[in-house]
């Protein structure tokens, strides 16, 4: 009986999926904007404190998890490493990495640089490597590029928001020119794909959302990076929010879809666009922006409870670690 328990874990722990710390950025993107909301909103700081605490529990979770698969089923790993689909999700460790180092900020300056030196590296690393298998693999084809694409690449655009604070100054533009050029770029790959060739399927869809988080995170960087709400800054503000339009029109849409892990690319673009609209509030104090900042809060925080019930229910019935 033990034997089979024992043959049963090894075999769900091979279908653990990389795309769990998609989790970790939803958590991290909301803690930071329940910071942000208590400096601009005057929301009660404990609820990011409570928030930070609980995603680093599920990180280190999730990483020793991963851990654990990485020793034990090695060619799972090197499966989804070699998946066209599946690669795109490595960097959202990396990214995570990056997301809480700008949430340890407060608490910690020397942790929350440990945790972006290694994001940084471990995400420069990884779009060099993603970048090389999209030009020399002939497995690619259009049906393989989806929004998660973005994650990868136009991630880069995330390392300004706690570099800069460390001083990095021109590592952090560096990071920031890559995302910005990308973002471009794989916007219009994956719109063609979108509009002109067959549907996503059913369990990408949700990852329509991360076409926000570009244009969102790009705003806060910028920002970070100048100081100014120049005309790049309110273009990138106003597509973000557009695109929050755009995607909550299509709401009858996403809610019948059955839960995936997907589900969570609903959470980090949502957190991002309102930490994007305290942002805006902080820097212009308009009225518009102080509504729009505690209605995107409230929702990021909805969305977030409900795949934290959904995912430990998933979890509960054992539905998530399963064959495709």
């Amino acid at each position: 009986m033990n034997q089979q328990a024992e043959l049963s874990r090894s075999s769900q722990l091979a279908y653990f999926p990389v795309s769990f710390f998609a989790m970790i950025m939803g958590m991290s993107g909301l803690t930071l904007a329940w910071g942000k909301a208590a400096q601009v909103l005057g929301a009660p700081s404990i609820i990011n404190q409570l928030l930070l605490i609980l995603t680093l529990v599920l990180f280190t979770a999730l990483c020793g998890s991963y851990l654990m698969k990485l020793f034990t089923q090695p060619e799972a790993v090197r499966a989804e490493l070699n998946h066209p689909i599946k690669l795109s999700f490595f960097p959202t460790f990396s990214i995570s990495l990056l997301l809480l180092s700008a949430a340890l900020l407060p608490l910690s300056k020397p942790l929350s640089l440990a945790f972006w030196s290694v994001g940084a590296v471990l995400h420069l690393l990884f779009t060099l490597y993603v970048l090389t298998q999209w030009i020399h693999h002939p497995k690619f084809q259009i049906a393989h590029s989806t929004p998660a694409w973005f994650i990868p690449i136009v991630g880069n655009i995330i390392v300004p928001i706690a570099g800069v604070e460390h001083g990095f100054m021109e590592i952090s533009w560096f990071f920031f020119s890559i995302g910005l050029l990308f973002w471009i770029i794989l916007k219009a790959l994956i719109l063609n794909r979108v509009i002109f060739h067959d549907p996503l399927p059913e369990k990408l869809l949700p990852t329509l959302f991360i076409f926000i988080a570009p244009p969102a995170v790009g705003f806060t960087a910028y920002l970070k990076l100048t100081g100014t709400i120049d005309t790049l800054a309110q273009v990138l503000f106003n597509v973000a929010m557009f695109l929050v339009l755009l995607l909550l029109t299509q709401f009858a849409r996403f809610s019948k879809i059955r839960f995936y892990v997907s589900w969570w690319a609903y959470s980090f673009p949502l957190a991002a666009a309102s930490i994007a609209a305290q942002v805006m509030y902080s820097a212009t104090s308009k009225p518009l922006f102080g509504y729009l900042s505690f209605a995107l809060l409230s929702l990021a925080s909805l969305v977030i409870l409900v795949l934290l019930m959904k995912t430990f229910a998933a979890v509960w019935r054992n539905e998530i670690c399963q064959p495709e």
